[in-house]
């Protein structure tokens, strides 16, 4: 494993008299999946933009306002777009129902059956409301997409897949640019990135629509996510949820006014400036660090630790045969013949934090995450199937910071 990556989000808190110091995320903490708690680079960012905004010194909004053009120009870095192909929704449920408002006309948009339910509801809710009709792909109880089956389900009708870049259980990557070769240039390819962007180099040009959230793997909390609209596919999308911040002149004598070139004509309303300086910080650093292919491939290591762990105590991975390209930073597994929910709270009574879903208990781990993290993780696995044995007591100290 790797400790040399830095991510906490310990802060410097007087001792006494007040609140006891802010602690950053636990040695045992394998559920960024989940949430990433926040960086510090991130969590720095947000303060300054927080400091700013009590102000009310013309320059000190200008500067805040400054942020979010700067978190546009580091997202288009990340994602080898142009500024203006990116805009910043408020979650990545909502750049969803703002792509799924956008799409008018007939058509059939394909959700793999078992995709996570931020990347359905948009589609049904907009479906017999102007927006395309639905299609559940069962992905032969894979809950990933193959080329080869996205080709079967290719009717005349079909106007876009859309799917997750990393799946949220089983943590297969989605081969984007097969299935976007297979789509063609005249079918879209949306892709949900939230539990990819940060953890695992993604294919982002096969992407023609992307939406991605921070609270995750970029670790920069909530109130920000990209929604990256290629110009190749923007004129095929109509501002459905566009407001007066996606129009060229809000305060034009009569409306509507003519909408902003690019993403931003999707905007309903300014952007949350703190959550934008910390989704910008928290890219930034992830390119300081050596970017998604540097850091993801630090994640897979650990995690390929993790789950030979649980391989020795008995458990069984999830689509084990998965091979280093086609997985994410997300693995789950289970112990037969044991009560999944029994399982989950050893674990988290061992100190070691995960997510159950069903029978599966998923581990999403860092590039921070430490050797420890897999020691615990042997120890409570180890005291849950030999009951009579004595496991040795941790503290739950955070992660020691290296900079």
């Amino acid at each position: 494993m790797n400790d040399q990556i830095d991510q906490t989000s310990e802060a410097t808190t007087p001792a006494a008299p007040g609140p006891a110091p802010a602690r950053g995320p636990m040695v045992g903490y394998l559920d960024y999946a989940r949430v990433g708690p926040l960086s510090r680079p991130a969590a720095a960012a947000l303060a300054d933009a927080t400091a700013l905004a009590t102000r009310v010194d013309p320059a000190d909004l200008d500067r805040l306002f400054a942020l979010s053009d700067a978190a546009l120009a580091s997202a288009a870095r990340l994602l080898d777009a142009r500024p203006h192909e990116i805009a910043l929704a408020p979650s990545t449920s909502n750049g969803l129902f703002t792509v799924a408002a956008a799409l008018h006309g007939p058509g059939t948009v394909l959700v793999p059956r078992g995709e996570f339910p931020a990347n359905l509801y948009p589609w049904l809710r907009f479906a017999g409301r102007g927006g395309p009709a639905v299609r559940l792909v069962d992905p032969a109880g894979q809950r990933h997409i193959t080329p080869d089956l996205l080709r079967r389900h290719l009717t005349p009708d079909v106007t876009a897949l859309t799917v997750s870049a990393v799946d949220s259980l089983t943590g297969h990557l989605a081969p984007l640019a097969a299935l976007k070769e297979v789509l063609g240039p005249g079918r879209l390819l949306i892709v949900d990135a939230i539990q990819g962007l940060g953890a695992v180099a993604l294919e982002a040009d096969a992407a023609d629509i992307l939406v991605s959230g921070g609270q995750k793997w970029l670790r920069a909390g909530w109130g920000a996510a990209l929604l990256l609209i290629r110009d190749r596919c923007a004129e095929r999308l109509a501002p459905g949820l566009g407001g007066w911040a996606g129009v060229a002149e809000p305060f034009a004598p009569r409306h509507p006014a003519p909408p902003l070139p690019g993403a931003a004509a999707h905007l309903a309303t300014n952007p949350d400036f703190p959550a934008a300086a910390a989704i910008g910080a928290a890219i930034d650093d992830l390119v300081g660090q050596g970017g998604p292919a540097v850091v993801g491939g630090r994640i897979r290591a650990v995690l390929d630790e993790l789950l030979d762990r649980a391989r020795q105590a008995g458990g069984e991975v999830l689509l084990d045969g998965l091979g280093p390209q086609e997985r994410g930073g997300i693995g789950a597994f289970r112990l037969p013949g044991r009560d999944p929910a029994s399982v989950h709270r050893a674990l988290e009574a061992g100190g070691v934090i995960t997510t159950r879903r069903d029978e599966w208990i998923r581990l999403s781990p860092h590039a921070s995450t430490p050797d420890a993290a897999a020691d615990l993780l042997t120890e409570a696995l180890h005291a849950f199937t030999r009951p009579t044995s004595h496991s040795t007591s941790h503290s739950q100290e955070p992660i020691c910071p290296t900079d």
